[in-house]
């Protein structure tokens, strides 16, 4: 017999390994690498999924369970992405099942079900019978029922249900299902419309319902969902069934996609005339491509310099040649806007997957890649992971984009699974941008040496597509403008340009990086300020909903009338969030038209494209936002883009924080003049001297990235050094800085052992140096406290394996602590 080398879904250390199971001969031959499989594992039934095959001679012991079930005809998981989910473990330090999980649809992640059933031989009383009030009628049927429904079904009968069970009348059984299935439609296949028309006669005239759906059928000539047919002919299901049973139709179960575009019309598209500088950036890539060479390119070009034409041109060629590619693109700019470009050139060869799909719709675009439907896949994050048996192109658009880099286990960043996943197939690799991450900009033009970002071409796109200007950005000192008096939101020049726009029917694009209306309530009496109770952070006031919320555990308290701690009515709103811009704007343009884009009005489903379609269609001036409006959009009649508070995330305790500031406010910059109309940019500052915000003024990405870079290297932060962050969480600070304190101990004596430097002054050779214990920027969260260390290394250094092997000594203690460990191998967040 042949024995399945399995992992199953529990994500704990001790199970982190492959525990054996023997095939049943009934599944012979239909259990591969990459199976999801039912097994029993001590008292429970768990989903697994096969890693790999062995025969049972190679195993050293012979009492082996059987798999239960096979819970896919085709393995949801090829044997490649099996090897993937095994990179990524090593990677980034996650048990084994999360990394393969994380690959898989919500509705594939199986759950154990117990189901009920009446033993053989058991018998009830007569009075348990009348005690019962309908349960015992329902589990005589037959049928094994799940206990979950029972008991909300008959809540009242509870105890019985426990009682029955334990004498034995009942039995029990797991297993394994899917939260969600195959959607299936009820379908009428009609006869031939001849035959149709012939048996009318037939059917006598008191049946009038009947004779009208045959009418319908054969002047329609194809199958029809019955409650379609229902409608369409004003009659009843009974009537359908009737029709079956004279043998003129047929009724069957038909599968359905749950197709989110389905009400989208999409007019087809042709390639475009590229620009001589586009056909040059192009050339490397589509020569990769038809190579079959693993290559990975920075594209690195200006807004609105056509990179997205570049990528379509691409795919194109990918798709000739019978490969497969996947566009990675942020969440918040995966726009309807940027799924028509796609949707338009290559049609129902495109799947789409993000995380604003149910999870039927996500579940059934992933069934058309898996099934050789689609040959392109379009979506955030995690479509990286797209099923596909031979990619030849992946493409990365806002490379830099921190969303790329997940934040809960497992901790990936999708630039580098797809530079793994292009390796297992011979792929290339592009990253887009207008703004590269220092990281992928230094090794496509230097040495890419401290990052494993190597080999890397690096292609240049300096100008916008005609040669139309970038717009011109200049800086307002609002510390100026509080001198001369004006104490608005808006500066004197700001206020005048939209003033200047509305009387041309132009467009505006303002971005504030802050949702809600107050980011903190303070009392002017006593100096309370309203903090959630659960987590190291003040709550920020949303008008709408009159209450304060914490924007990290979700807590929220009603608006205070007066200072819980005073009691005095001199409580007032501090700080500017989008809602009160929006209120701003309407006193002081009055009859302006403004849409508000934040995640407190983008939450229900199609709400992005209801207020992207409207802007486009210009039903309103303004569109005011977030970062979710500073990137990916493309409207031709915005000209004026302003930004307030530029500074907002300068002080941020990140080494990251001017990049991502420079980054953004470049982003935004680049909606402006996009097309005929020039544009002109207009940002507000407290701080118009800081390199982040100049270097936008001159459009100088490469003296930004120069001076940064510097100063990395000075500190030795990536991309000159690489880092693991190690967060321990508990409610009790003493336990932290014990716990802690010896991991930052013991891996520094391993260091030394190992004859690894801690200085990062001298040369480029490795080094290790650990930082901490201290407090997080965000000290509590969820009413638990939490301490950092950070390891700092470079060069030939294994930290990821020393971490892990520190980590796995001091575990029964840090588990019987109750500390709970986090490791971000490369964070993105240093919060």
């Amino acid at each position: 017999m042949t024995v399945a080398r399995v992992i199953v879904d529990v994500p704990s250390k001790e199970t982190d390994r492959t525990f054996d199971y023997l095939i049943p001969e009934r599944l012979n031959g239909w259990v591969e690498i990459g199976s999801r499989v039912a097994v029993p594992f001590g008292p429970r039934k768990l989903q697994g999924i096969v890693t790999g095959l062995a025969e049972d001679a190679e195993v050293a012991y012979t009492k082996l369970k059987p798999i239960e079930d096979l819970l896919d005809a085709i393995p949801p998981l090829s044997p490649e992405l099996v090897e993937l989910g095994q990179w990524m473990s090593r990677r980034w330090l996650c048990p084994l099942t999360v990394a393969l999980q994380a690959m898989l649809p919500a509705a594939l992640k199986g759950r154990s079900e117990k189901y009920v059933y009446p033993a053989a031989g058991a018998e009830w009383s007569v009075e348990e019978t009348a005690q019962s009030g309908g349960l015992l009628l329902a589990l005589k049927k037959g049928k094994p029922l799940k206990l979950t429904s029972l008991l909300l079904q008959y809540p009242e009968h509870g105890d019985l249900l426990k009682r029955w069970m334990r004498q034995g009348k009942l039995e029990e059984r797991q297993r394994v299902e899917d939260q969600l299935s195959v959607k299936t439609v009820q379908t009428v296949f009609p006869e031939q419309p001849s035959t149709l028309l012939q048996a009318i006669e037939s059917i006598p005239t008191r049946a009038n319902k009947q004779r009208e759906v045959l009418r319908y059928l054969a002047e329609n000539n194809a199958p029809i969902a019955v409650l379609k047919l229902t409608e369409a002919a004003a009659t009843t299901s009974f009537t359908i069934r009737a029709l079956a049973e004279r043998g003129l139709v047929e009724i069957r179960s038909v599968t359905e996609d749950r197709d989110p575009y389905a009400h989208r019309d999409f007019p087809a598209s042709t390639p475009m005339k590229l620009t001589p500088k586009q056909a040059v950036a192009l050339l490397p890539i589509q020569t990769a491509i038809e190579e079959q060479k693993c290559e990975t390119f920075l594209l690195h070009g200006v807004t609105g310099s056509g990179k997205t034409e570049i990528y379509l041109q691409g795919i194109q060629r990918c798709l000739e040649l019978g490969r497969e590619a996947i566009v990675l693109v942020p969440e918040i700019a995966l726009t309807p806007q940027m799924v028509e470009r796609f949707k338009s050139r290559f049609g129902a060869r495109v799947a789409v997957l993000h995380s604003r799909l149910s999870n039927g719709e996500r579940y059934d675009e992933w069934r058309k890649i898996r099934e050789g439907r689609a040959q392109v896949a379009v979506g955030a994050r995690s479509a990286i992971f797209a099923p596909f048996a031979s990619i030849g192109l992946i493409v990365i658009d806002e490379e830099h984009e921190t969303s790329y880099k997940q934040e809960e286990s497992p901790k990936y960043h999708a630039r580098d699974v797809a530079i793994e996943r292009a390796r297992l197939h011979n792929a290339v690799v592009v990253l887009g941008s207008a703004t590269p991450a220092l990281e992928t900009y230094e090794a496509a033009v230097y040495t890419g040496q401290g990052t494993g970002l190597k080999n890397m071409q690096y292609i240049s796109l300096p100008e916008r597509v005609a040669n139309r200007p970038l717009p011109g950005v200049s800086i307002v000192d609002m510390r100026e403008e509080l001198k001369l008096g004006n104490r608005a939101m808006f500066s004197r020049p700001l206020a005048e340009a939209i003033r200047d726009r509305l009387v041309k029917k132009e467009q505006i694009v303002l971005l504030l990086n802050r949702r809600g209306y107050a980011t903190f309530v303070m009392c002017r009496s006593c100096g309370y300020t309203a903090a959630c109770p659960h987590c190291e952070i003040s709550l920020t006031y949303h008008r709408g909903s009159q209450n304060l919320r914490c924007h990290y555990c979700g807590y929220s308290e009603a608006e205070p009338k007066t200072c819980p701690s005073c009691e005095s009515p001199h409580i007032r709103f501090f700080g500017t969030g989008t809602q009160k811009v929006e209120e701003s704007l309407a006193e002081t343009f009055p009859g302006i038209r403004v849409i508000r884009m934040d995640v407190d009005t983008t939450s229900e489903k199609g709400s992005h494209e209801k207020w992207l379609t409207e802007f486009r269609e210009r039903r309103a001036d303004v569109l005011l936002g977030t970062q979710m409006v500073a990137k990916g959009l493309d409207f031709p009649y915005v000209t004026l883009v302003g930004v307030l508070a530029a500074d907002a995330a300068l002080r941020l305790p990140d080494f990251r924080a001017a990049e991502r500031t420079f980054q953004l406010l470049t982003q935004v910059a680049g909606r402006a003049g996009r097309h005929e109309l020039p544009g002109e940019v207009i940002i507000q500052t407290y701080d118009n001297e800081h390199e982040s915000i100049t270097s936008v003024q001159g459009h100088d990405y490469k003296g930004f990235v120069e001076r940064a870079l510097m100063l990395r290297k000075q500190l030795g932060y990536p991309p000159y050094g690489r880092l693991i962050s190690v967060t321990f969480s508990h409610e009790s600070v003493p336990m932290l800085l014990s716990t802690g304190g010896r991991f930052a101990s013991e891996m520094r004596e391993r260091a030394v052992a190992l004859g690894i430097r801690k200085d990062f002054d001298r040369g480029g050779n490795a080094a290790l140096e650990v930082l901490g214990p201290v407090s997080s920027p965000i000290a509590r969260l969820k009413d638990r406290y939490r301490f950092q260390c950070m390891v700092k290394y470079r060069g030939d250094v294994d930290a990821s394996l020393l971490t892990s092997q520190v980590l796995q000594e001091m575990g029964d203690a840090v588990k019987r602590g109750g500390v709970q460990v986090s490791v971000d191998v490369d964070p993105q967040m240093m919060l």
